[in-house]
């Protein structure tokens, strides 16, 4: 009675291995077989290192937005007055701001006076846009309230004026120091409106890790911007942020009830919804290119294991004559391709890992190098570049590997089991 083995016995494994570490002889199929274990590595470093680039952006992106803009932001729609004036201002902003946060899923709604004005201090001037606001409210801000990085205290906000860091930069100002805020709509007299003028002592400066909030925003007390802009007893819009951001879907109906008729709802997606989908346009396209870099380098399995066939032909004829089946062939290659596969994988996850963990040091490193330069605040919004590791992500990577590196090695495992062992040792 004829004894089987079941499939992927010790033996071929053993003989798998044996192939792989080819002698000297078989220098050809060793080169190979390294060259498609680096190429391996490469492509699968790549694409976790992209993969947790993408998340890490895509993270820190939206987590500004949310940090240091509303969620929901309640307009008032515009209102003729019987002399023909337009205004848009919100006069009863007490009682909608405290029907707004009474809504289930609200966390705060504020009042918000908003204008644009230039900053001068020192000879050098900035234009900036100015958001009234209580200081209650102010702490309910993450970003501002809790930014990276802070001089100053909000104990103060009251006594004069807060200011991000670009803005500090730009002006050569710090704690303590003395800003003028100019607005063109000023005081109306009878020779035409003239400029309003104010100083301000800077009591704050944050930065929101956002270059375009850093390097243009600045808060005043609400009564304060109120006076300033000529807003008496009304405010332009209502600040709403949510438990849960990402359900801003769901709260814009139950918030616009709340507000009223007249009211206008525009959330944080209305404002980057535009950006966030392209940036998962974009992620879906590299993923797809390093997808096709990962088949390239997998490729090569299959010409190592091709030469390893006809370097090995011999051997085969031989094995087959001692008893081993087609299938115990197949498996013997395919373990060839599969080790090869296996151990890039492997060192590649290893590589994209060590690069998302230590990003920071990296790219100092290429920056270093290339001069400084190599990543603009100006252009992408953000100081540095982040990564993230996920967990889908790194799975992914694995698994595409995987699967087509053991795809790639059927078809010459196949060859390989069907050589004819007499012709394989005719010329022996």
């Amino acid at each position: 009675m004829a004894h089987t083995t079941p499939p992927f016995a010790p033996f071929e494994f053993m003989i798998a291995w044996r192939y792989l570490r080819a002698k000297r002889a078989e220098g050809g199929v060793s080169v190979m077989t390294w060259i498609s274990l680096l190429g391996i590595t490469l492509a699968v470093f790549a694409l976790i290192a992209t993969l947790a680039v993408r998340s890490g952006f895509r993270e820190e992106f939206v987590d500004t937005i949310l940090g240091a803009n509303a969620h929901i932001t309640v307009y008032q729609d515009m209102q003729v007055s019987e002399t023909g004036a337009t205004s848009r201002k919100i006069e009863n902003y007490v009682e909608m701001a405290e029907r707004i946060a009474a809504v289930p899923g609200v966390a705060h709604a504020a009042p918000l006076v908003k204008g644009q004005v230039m900053a001068s201090a020192q000879g050098r001037n900035a234009g900036v846009e100015v958001f009234g606001i209580s200081a209650d409210d102010l702490q309910g801000i993450p970003r501002i309230a809790n930014p990276q990085e802070a001089i100053g205290t909000l104990e103060r906000f009251e006594e004069g004026i807060a200011i991000g860091s670009g803005v500090a930069r730009e002006l050569g100002l710090f704690v303590g120091d003395k800003v003028q805020l100019i607005s063109p709509n000023g005081v109306k007299t009878a020779f035409g409106t003239s400029p309003r003028v104010k100083a301000y002592e800077v009591v704050y400066i944050f930065t929101a890790g956002r270059y375009d909030v850093d390097r243009t925003r600045a808060y005043l007390p609400f009564s304060e911007a109120q006076a300033y802009f000529n807003s008496p007893e009304a405010a332009d819009e209502i600040e709403v942020m949510l438990d849960t951001p990402s359900d801003v879907e769901a709260m814009v109906l139950p918030v616009f009830q709340a507000a009223g008729d007249r009211a206008m709802i525009w959330t944080w997606r209305d404002a980057s919804g535009a950006f966030l989908r392209a940036l998962e346009v974009e992620d879906n396209v590299m993923f797809v290119i390093l997808s096709i870099l990962v088949l390239i380098a997998a490729m090569n399995i299959t010409s190592g294991l091709i030469m390893l066939v006809k370097n090995k032909g011999r051997d085969i004829g031989i094995l087959r004559t001692m008893g081993l089946t087609e299938g115990a062939v197949l498996r013997v290659f395919f373990l060839c391709g599969a080790f090869t596969g296996v151990l890039g994988t492997i060192a590649g996850v290893i590589l994209g890992c060590l690069f998302a963990i230590y990003i920071d040091p990296i790219f100092s490193l290429v920056n270093y190098v290339a001069g400084g330069g190599v990543w603009d605040p100006q252009i992408r919004g953000l100081y540095n570049l982040p990564a993230k590791l996920e967990l889908a992500d790194v799975l992914s990577a694995v698994f595409l590997s995987l699967g087509l590196s053991f795809v790639v090695t059927i078809f010459p495992a196949r060859r390989a089991a069907r050589m004819n062992p007499v012709e394989a040792l005719r010329y022996e």
